[in-house]
């Protein structure tokens, strides 16, 4: 079998950003399709699976367990499973990344 989902079809109202998630569509991997602007970014958190990014375009800082690394256009970084994390846009145009999740569903725990 074979699907189509357009990007437009996943992005959440006002953003540019874009959640496939596998358990919809018989996949077994969840990403964000992310096109944020300059200076945003999630607030820190983590999976209980590893997260990978590809950075298509742009700038990004990634902050994970008090490490901080930098990533741009043609980067892959990747965090370990309950891994505390979070990345900022640190370019001056806007960050274009997928952060594919080694899971069908988002599982997502927030850092208080």
């Amino acid at each position: 079998m074979i699907t189509v989902t357009t990007r437009e079809d996943l992005k959440a109202p006002d953003s540019q950003t874009a959640l496939f998630e596998g358990k919809y569509h018989s996949s077994g991997v969840t990403f964000f399709w992310v096109d944020t602007p300059p200076g945003t970014g999630p607030e820190a958190h983590w999976h209980p699976y590893t997260e990978t990014w590809a950075v298509i375009e742009g700038e990004v800082e990634v902050l994970a367990n008090g490490e901080t690394v930098h990533g741009r256009t043609g980067d892959i970084i990747t965090v370990t499973a309950e891994t505390v994390h979070q990345f900022r846009n640190i370019g001056a145009d806007s960050l274009k990344m997928m952060c594919i999740h080694a899971s069908p569903e988002l599982i997502e725990h927030e850092v208080d």
